[in-house]
């Protein structure tokens, strides 16, 4: 049996528990954060089509920095009045059946925001110098448009694409090619804090891939990974990494045979962008590893070097770790799982 057929079969059979570790969370009960709520998507939805201009401009004092993100940026408008004026009217009656959808899924948003409420004083202990978002800001957009960004006003969360797996608009033939079922398997509520932390991450330690390796691409993935676990200590492991918890286990039970195959097919300091997308980007799958494997299969093994590194760094603190070139880490660790 070849090498690639080898690795084809690993994710046929799962473990039956998670592997994932205990972890112990500082207290940050002292650390007082304010994170208020918005339901900018009421406020719009609900405004008077007859008098649309005066609306918009109430609605621009209520929120004077979302509010043009939200009609340049998330619906894309044109500048011109006269246009925004007449899509604004359009958006909101070709949309009304999503937002009557979205406050009968979520009259509140408490979950979400008790894990983010966390989070962030979280990242407050952890990295104190970082201004910290104080909003969430619900809204109601395209379904083809965005679901989670970290703006100048705090988290803007599209709640139109959190409405449970099954909502009947994810299921027509139009957003079945927009997002295919590994994305729409995601459209749920516990999705929120851990994209929302995911873009946090991102704006405190902008990602570069170019010109990197497959082995700093997946420790880099890795320490993001890292980071994570410890803003969200209570979200599952499946849910930081888009894996289903069955994909998530057969890597477990695989770790060292997924390790291996990197190693024997000269991989990881590979930086030909064709060669190592498959095993660096989200997915449906991994192609060496057969139809039943996760996309972005590197990240896995760069979060368990990483965790590995740590574990032998006790004094590190996560900035530490962020700023750590990946090869010097890759070096320290010799990483070689069994």
């Amino acid at each position: 049996m070849n090498k690639i057929a080898a690795v084809l079969s690993l994710f046929v059979v799962f473990a039956l528990a998670s592997c994932g570790s205990k972890r112990q969370v500082p207290d940050v009960s002292k650390i007082k954060v304010s994170l208020q709520v918005q339901r900018f998507d009421r406020d719009f939805f609900t405004i008077d089509t007859n008098h649309t201009e005066a609306a918009l401009d109430k609605l621009q004092q209520l929120y004077p920095e979302f509010m043009p993100d939200f009609l340049y940026n998330i619906l894309a408008l044109p500048p011109q009045k006269d246009s925004v004026l007449q899509k604004v009217k359009q958006f909101i009656h070709d949309y009304k059946p999503v937002y009557d959808s979205v406050q009968k899924v979520f009259p509140d948003i408490k979950n979400a925001e008790q894990s983010l409420h966390l989070a962030l004083q979280l990242t407050h202990h952890y990295f104190p110098g970082y201004k910290i978002p104080a909003r969430i800001i619900c809204f109601t957009g395209p379904i083809e448009g965005y679901g989670n960004v970290l703006t100048s006003s705090g988290f803007a969360v599209g709640l139109q694409l959190y409405l449970g797996k099954q909502f009947s608009l994810y299921q027509t033939d139009y957003i079945r090619e927009v997002y295919p079922d590994y994305q729409a398997r995601r459209f749920e509520a516990p999705y929120i804090p851990v994209n929302c932390v995911r873009n946090l991450i991102e704006d405190m330690f902008p990602a570069n891939t170019a010109g990197k390796t497959l082995m700093e691409q997946m420790i880099e993935n890795g320490k993001r990974l890292y980071v994570m676990d410890q803003l969200l200590p209570y979200t599952a492991d499946s849910l930081k990494t888009g894996y289903t918890q069955a994909q998530l286990d057969a890597c477990y039970k695989n770790e060292a045979t997924i390790w291996n195959f990197f190693l024997q097919n000269d991989l990881l300091y590979n930086a030909d962008p064709v060669v190592i997308r498959d095993y660096v980007t989200d997915g449906p799958k991994t192609n060496a590893f057969g139809d039943q494997s996760p996309g972005n299969l590197s990240q896995f093994s760069g979060w368990q070097i990483v965790k590995k590194w740590m574990a032998k760094n006790e004094g590190k603190s996560l900035e530490e770790l962020m700023r750590t070139p990946a090869r010097q880490l890759f070096e320290e660790t010799r990483y070689k799982p069994r």
